[in-house]
């Protein structure tokens, strides 16, 4: 039995990033990267652009339920998702990406910065190595992503709130006066390509 990710002890703005760290670490999250069962099919679940989850059209309204089925999601290589478990693996439609940052809380400048995003599951994710920001190609147009789970490059991802990036945006501004760049536990993100 899959349990959900429990809620935080206190809101996320009132939460040290050592605090936060430490939920980190004691998060576990079932093995479904190594589930491969023969029977599929559909969910008739959808996540649409905006993070709501919906099932046969009807908005799922229970968080318990979204974190708990947010815990079984996966990317498959064909880009596509799906809800696995050790016994069946079930198509779930998403409009964009999975998940949303709603929140984000920096420590240190610089090089030494770190940043921890919640997502609209009260999962808590920071950013690094292990979890790049990705920006998107046009500058003009950035596509403000967080790496969450599964292979980079074919994971899930979280889309980072607009006013979220903005705030990335003066902090790498105010780091560097050449190419704007964001650092979060020791990774650099560019947030322009070259």
């Amino acid at each position: 039995m899959v349990t959900p990710a429990p809620s935080l002890p206190k809101p996320f703005s009132q939460l040290s990033l050592t605090e936060a760290a430490e939920l980190l670490a004691a998060r576990k999250l079932p093995p479904v990267e190594t589930w491969h069962p023969e029977r599929s099919g559909d969910s008739a679940m959808e996540i649409r652009a905006d993070g709501s989850w919906y099932h046969e059209g009807g908005r799922i309204d229970r968080p318990a339920m979204v974190r708990l089925f947010s815990t079984i999601l996966r990317r498959e290589p064909d880009g596509s998702h799906v809800l696995v478990t050790p016994a069946e693996r079930l198509r779930i439609a998403v409009e964009d990406t999975p998940f949303r940052a709603v929140e984000m809380k920096s420590e240190g400048e610089g090089k030494e910065r770190r940043l921890i995003f919640r997502l609209d599951t009260e999962d808590l994710v920071l950013a690094g190595g292990d979890h790049p920001l990705s920006f998107g190609s046009d500058p003009d147009s950035p596509d403000p992503r967080l790496h969450v789970r599964g292979a980079i490059g074919n994971g899930l991802e979280a889309r980072i709130d607009r006013a979220l990036y903005y705030e990335m945006v003066e902090m790498a501004l105010a780091d560097s006066g050449e190419l704007p760049v964001i650092w979060s536990n020791g990774a650099r993100f560019p947030l322009v390509d070259a």
